[in-house]
């Protein structure tokens, strides 16, 4: 497909999210600008998130520390402007020294070792890395993330880190539900950052919920959510 080809196409299915973000927004009173969408860039060459730039694409996730950091490098070309990059993936603690301050939010912090890991990292740096706790909101076996009963105390801990700031939550519904099923599992995230925010814990805020994907992303609108993840709706299916 030529470049303009290209860039009519992704355009337009990035107008047709935008749009059904917009609706999901008003049918429950919020204003589509308190949304942000990251588009989910894992295995997406280069050159498509340029043409995802020039359609007006400003954020970027990854789920992999090293595929961002190329594709990184690739856009300090200075071809255009620097998009701002989200790492939605989990964290590997061998990875904490190349990630700290290369993203302006990790979304899927998700175990005390690697949040203290980071901390360290950032304190030697004299950093603030922002990041979001991932919630196992269903608490499967498979899934990475904090029990809910866990995250309370968990974020009182994350709070005392001085090389962190703790900007809200992260959660993935169990795969294959629809939207309607993954609703409650979004609701229930949204109450756990209403219980952690009730507690006021300095250096601590849940302004931030990650929750939503191509499938399901208006009924996470619906209950909360302030990102949004999109990648298929995007992109179109990749290996």
């Amino acid at each position: 497909m030529e470049g303009g080809a290209e860039l009519r196409e992704f355009t337009d299915r990035l107008e047709m999210v935008l749009a059904r973000i917009e609706g999901a927004a008003r049918r429950v009173g919020r204003h589509p600008s308190e949304i942000t969408v990251i588009a989910s860039t894992k295995n997406v060459p280069v050159e498509r998130l340029r043409t995802a730039w020039q359609a007006g694409c400003r954020h970027f996730g990854e789920n992999r520390v090293q595929e961002a950091l190329a594709k990184m490098e690739a856009f300090s070309d200075g071809r255009e402007p620097a998009p701002e990059w989200h790492l939605i993936g989990p964290l590997q603690t061998n990875k904490v020294k190349a990630a700290v301050g290369q993203f302006a939010l990790m979304h899927a912090v998700d175990r005390l070792e690697v949040a203290e890991r980071l901390d360290a990292v950032a304190c030697a740096r004299g950093y603030v890395q922002p990041i979001l706790l991932e919630v196992n909101v269903a608490e499967e076996a498979t899934k990475h993330g904090f029990a809910p009963a866990d995250l309370p105390s968990a974020a009182e801990r994350v709070g005392e880190l001085k090389g962190l700031r703790l900007l809200g939550l992260m959660a993935i519904p169990p795969a294959g539900n629809s939207p309607e099923r993954a609703r409650p599992h979004f609701r229930h995230v949204r109450r756990l950052a209403e219980q952690v925010k009730a507690k006021h814990i300095s250096g601590v805020s849940m302004k931030e919920l990650s929750m939503g994907m191509s499938e399901d992303f208006e009924a996470a609108i619906e209950e909360g959510a302030t990102m949004v993840r999109i990648g298929t709706a995007l992109f179109g299916p990749r290996q």
